[in-house]
């Protein structure tokens, strides 16, 4: 079964992005539910997505398993799996991460930028890696079916999960440093540790983590990803756009500065242009996921390595990782 997933979006979510999704013939997207908020703000955040899944039942649904990318594909709709990008919400407590996991959040980073209680962020000028909380949550993690992201993590952090956590983890949306070096993107050290290990890295189409930025090419972007199958393998490999469509810029000072400063934090963008910044001209929604698709056939891919990027891999990934870990049962 030939699917489309990806494996990051943080959109201002409307029925016309729903309806853009059917569009594009998107099965399943993992949503950012929650940044820095505390664990009942972030239930608030997911009482607004069960307003949207009653609003909505021909478009969307809440997606738990693998089994529902499966549904989403035959009934015409698009699977909603949630995650968060920053460990606020568990707040200083490990008993949540099993109560967030059963209300549905399949994906947590273990930090956002800056040092949290887990581990140290992309932005911190030092790496201590994984806290004594941090080996304990990600047990905790890989026990109930809870993938670890290390998407905005620092080397050594990101490194160390990779080695203490018994299930492969994942990097949802980032690209390789080599291609254009970002503080976000990451290392052939990571990157060969990830693939070594079974992890997953998806694929950002995020400006800020392209070389050339807004001005990428189709061409040049699957020219990267061919190269990465070179380096990591094709079963490695999804997409994890970090499509952050229709927000307005007021939302980038929450997701950079948060509660930590009073100031304005630019994180990847800069003074000068401290919003989000413009998207491509070939991918601009979730109807512009053939472009990618396109663009790897072009590139010299067969049809079966570019329906394994496209979400073979993430469907695969899902189907082992959001379960419990039947060893530690």
């Amino acid at each position: 079964m030939s699917v489309v997933i990806d494996g990051l979006q943080y959109a201002n979510w409307s029925e016309k992005i729903f309806r853009q999704m059917r569009a594009g013939g998107v099965d399943a997207v993992h949503v950012t539910i929650t940044y820095h908020e505390s664990f009942r703000e972030t239930v608030l955040n997911i009482e607004a997505w069960n307003r949207q899944f009653e609003r909505f039942p021909d478009l969307i649904f809440q997606g738990f398993g693998a089994e529902d990318v499966t549904r989403a594909k035959e009934t015409g709709r698009t699977a909603i799996f949630f995650g968060a990008q920053n460990p606020s919400c568990i707040e200083d407590d490990i008993g949540l991460v099993e109560v967030l996991h059963r209300l549905g959040l399949r994906f947590m980073q273990l930090t956002y930028n800056n040092q949290s209680l887990l581990a140290t962020g992309c932005y911190e000028a030092e790496d201590t890696g994984l806290t004594r909380m941090g080996r304990e949550v990600v047990a905790e993690m890989n026990r109930v079916g809870l993938v670890v992201d290390m998407s905005h993590s620092s080397e050594r952090s990101t490194l160390e999960a990779i080695a203490h956590s018994t299930r492969p983890i994942a990097i949802t949306h980032a690209n390789p440093a080599t291609w254009h070096a970002a503080r976000r993107n990451k290392s052939d050290r990571v990157l060969g540790a990830l693939a070594e290990s079974g992890g997953m890295l998806g694929f950002s189409l995020y400006p800020h983590h392209l070389q050339g930025g807004g001005g990428c090419t189709v061409s040049s972007f699957c020219e990267m990803v061919a190269r990465t199958v070179d380096r990591m393998g094709v079963e490695r490999l999804g997409i994890g756009s970090d499509l952050c469509q229709d927000q307005p810029d007021s939302v980038v000072d929450w997701m950079r500065s948060g509660r930590w400063t009073k100031a304005v934090d630019y994180g990847e963008g800069s003074a000068d242009a401290p919003g989000f910044p413009p998207m491509l001209e070939w991918f601009q929604d979730n109807r512009h996921f053939g472009a990618i698709s396109d663009g790897l056939r072009a590139v010299g891919m067969s049809i079966a390595e570019v329906e394994a990027i496209m979400g073979g891999n993430w469907l695969r990934f899902f189907r082992e990782s959001f379960g419990p870990n039947e060893a530690a049962l």
